[in-house]
């Protein structure tokens, strides 16, 4: 998980543009791609060298896995797409609350965030610090 957390930084580099998010989210749908593959069994109406620059550059940033398939590489996903929205939610949490030099600021915009939301989610809220608490009252005996 610690991967993710580098690329999910302020850093324009590590920030996903929509042409990775497009090519991520496909491979999602299909697990596993050659770029032809992807061309070919998929909308995207693009020059392979681009696609194939794309997934590299994916690669690099350690969000997919590749093996190499004749004179091809053969992509797949690292992680799914749940991981990546927990490791996003997670670091924007983690940021918001080193912002400010009291936590109790953030943690106010989260409750009023999540009450305009759906006002039932405090409810769930309160269940999930509650099993935390209990978690951590075990963890200390």
């Amino acid at each position: 998980m610690d991967s993710i957390y580098r690329f999910l930084g302020r850093s324009p580099k590590n920030q996903l543009g929509p042409l990775e998010q497009q090519l991520l989210e496909e491979l999602w749908k299909c697990k596993t791609a050659t770029v032809r593959e992807l061309l070919e069994n998929s909308e995207l109406e693009l020059a392979y060298t681009t696609v194939m620059t794309t997934l590299d550059r994916l690669y690099k940033k350690r969000l997919l896995e590749r093996v190499a398939e004749g004179r091809a590489f053969r992509y797949s996903p690292r992680h799914t797409r749940e991981e990546l929205k927990k490791a996003a939610a997670e670091e924007t949490i983690r940021e918001l609350l080193s912002s400010s030099p009291g936590a109790s600021l953030p943690l106010s915009y989260l409750v009023e965030a999540v009450s305009e939301h759906d006002v039932a989610l405090l409810d769930e809220l309160q269940h999930l610090l509650d099993r935390k608490r209990r978690e951590r009252s075990r963890e200390k005996r």
